[in-house]
Formats: C-alpha cells, structure tokens, sequence
C-alpha cells in the first residue's frame, strides 16, 4: 500500500481507504467508541480519542460526507473523529432546520467555523449550495478550515477574524483544545495567537452581506455571543435567524435572556417533549431542557416572520441513535 496515499472514509458506504492495518484498528476503535458513548452525549469519547492518537502516525482523514462534499481532521482528533460513526448527526436541530430551509434563497454565516463543517454542507448540493462565509479566530483552526475549502473547489469564503462588538483592534486566543479556544480578557498576560476583530454588521459595510439579503447566521463564539449581537444589530433586524449555543452549565441562561430581554429577536429551541420548535416564552423553560451541564444546546433567535414561520412549521424531529 502507498504509504502517501490519504486516508479516505466514506460515511455512505463506509468504504475506509488509504489506511493500514493499524489506522483501519484506530478506525475502528473511534467508531465503536463514538457509538457507546453517543447516549451520553459522547461523555469522555475524547480521552479514547487521545489514547487511540497515541499509537498512529499524526495523519490526515478526508471523510465524504456527501456526494460533492468531504471534510478534513487529523486522525484521532478528539472532536471530530465521530464523524466515523455513519449514524452519528453532528447537531441535530441545526441539520434538520438547514436541510428544510435548503430551498430557500439565503446567505449562511459561520462564525466560528472551526474546520469548516457547515460552511461545507451548506454550500453542498444537498444542502442548497448556498453562498457560504466561514469565520474562525484562530490561525490554527483557519489553517485548516482554508484546507477544507480547498478541498471543496473553494466554494465558501474564509476570514481569520474574531467577531467582536465592534470591528478594530487585536485580541488574543487561549485554550488546549481547537473546538474550545476562548477570547483572553484586556489586561491579561498572555502569548495566545493574536487576531483581529470584527463585528457581524461589518459584513455589510464590506460587501460581504447585502442588506435585503435573508441570512442564517451559527453563532459558536466560545462566551463572546452576546458582544457579537451588539455587533450585529442592523443585521438582525432584517431577515436573519441567528443559531448560538446555551451552555448547559449556564443555569442562568445568559445568552437567551439577554436575546428575550435586549434585543427584538423571539427565540426558539428544540422542545424534547414534544420534538419541535417552540418559542422560548418563559425563561424558566430552559430549566427543563437543559439537563446535561457539559453539553450545549442551539438556540434559534430572529426578528422575522419569515424565519419564525419556517421554525415552527417544521415537522418533529426523528430521533437517531
């Protein structure tokens, strides 16, 4: 077998290629893993993935995802290996919303992109090919998320920018973990990679947006996403749904109470009891649907009708396992 020859796996067929018999091994034991660690969420999967890491060459898995799409990680990446199980739905809520709203003529903003996940479904054919902006603060994670857009005809745009409430200035980054990484606060020492600031309305002074333009906008900015909305304030007055995480460890629900309490936005999550889209009426909800402390959960916030009714017309969702 060629030894430089990627490795390739093919979440369709389950076709694994490129690999020798050690890396078919960890392949195997990354599955198996993201599948008995799945109903908990995937609770300690990444110490597996950290173990598995230990006895493969640090290489490079490109996963098919669908027919014009793949998606690129390091072998045994710890976030991302459960990509490997072909049962596995990487935020539920989110893929059902993106592929019911596929025939819909939107913009989609990925702000915090990390590798570049749904800025590469999203600008598939199964998704709407829709024109797709991929945002990552660090430079590492930039480093690969431009990877993925290359190996995807450069299909999405990529900044290496963090959003901010305003665009200027530099801020640094800090973390051990790549789906992780937080902004260090002014005043404090640090070495982090230095990045520059944008806000989210900037993209419409720069082109990037136009004004009538709908818009769908994932928010995953690591405990910046209320100085981000402040940042975006023209744009989610129009046609734009924004889909940011409540941390499950956040018994005060910050984000949505200020989303309920600050902004024009109504705010909508997936309700486990009856598996749909309800609005966020009642601030005390969240008590109920928020039970796992390590585990985020999307929250659907806009000031449009348009997006509010597609929200709430969308059939229950089919659990998977």
């Amino acid at each position: 077998m060629n030894a430089a020859a990627p490795i390739t796996f093919d979440r369709a067929t389950g076709q694994l290629t490129g690999a020798g018999m050690i890396e078919r091994a960890a392949v195997a034991a990354l599955r198996a893993g993201s599948k008995v660690t799945h109903p908990f969420e995937h609770r300690g999967y990444s110490l597996g993935c950290r173990i598995v890491s230990t006895v493969v060459e640090k290489r490079e898995i490109i996963v098919r995802l669908n027919d014009d799409s793949v998606f690129a990680f390091p072998l045994a990446d710890a976030y991302w290996s459960r990509m490997l199980n072909r049962r596995y739905v990487y935020e539920e809520e989110l893929d059902r919303f993106l592929r019911v709203v596929a025939g819909v003529d939107y913009a989609f903003v990925d702000c915090g992109a990390n590798f570049g996940l749904w800025s590469v479904l999203v600008s598939s054919r199964e998704f709407g090919r829709h024109p797709s902006l991929a945002i990552e603060a660090s430079p590492d994670n930039a480093i690969k998320l431009r990877r993925n857009a290359e190996l995807n005809g450069n299909r999405f745009e990529v900044l290496n920018r963090a959003i901010g409430g305003s665009t200027g200035g530099m801020v640094r980054m800090s973390g051990r973990k790549h789906e992780a990484l937080s902004i260090i606060p002014d005043g404090r020492p640090t070495s982090g990679e230095e990045v520059a600031i944008i806000a989210l309305d900037s993209l419409l002074d720069d082109g990037h947006l136009k004004p009538s333009q709908r818009v769908v906008i994932k928010l995953d900015v690591e405990g910046v996403e209320i100085e981000a909305i402040k940042g975006g304030r023209r744009l989610l007055a129009g046609d734009a749904v924004v889909i940011c995480e409540e941390h499950g460890s956040d018994k005060n629900h910050t984000l949505t109470r200020y989303l309920m309490e600050e902004t024009a936005c109504r705010v909508f999550m997936l309700d486990p009891t009856t598996n749909k889209f309800e609005q966020v009426r009642d601030i005390a909800a969240l008590d109920r649907i928020k039970v796992l402390s390590w585990v985020g959960y999307n929250v659907f916030a806009t000031a449009s009708r348009f997006w509010e009714d597609h929200l709430l017309s969308m059939m229950p969702l089919v659990a998977t396992v």
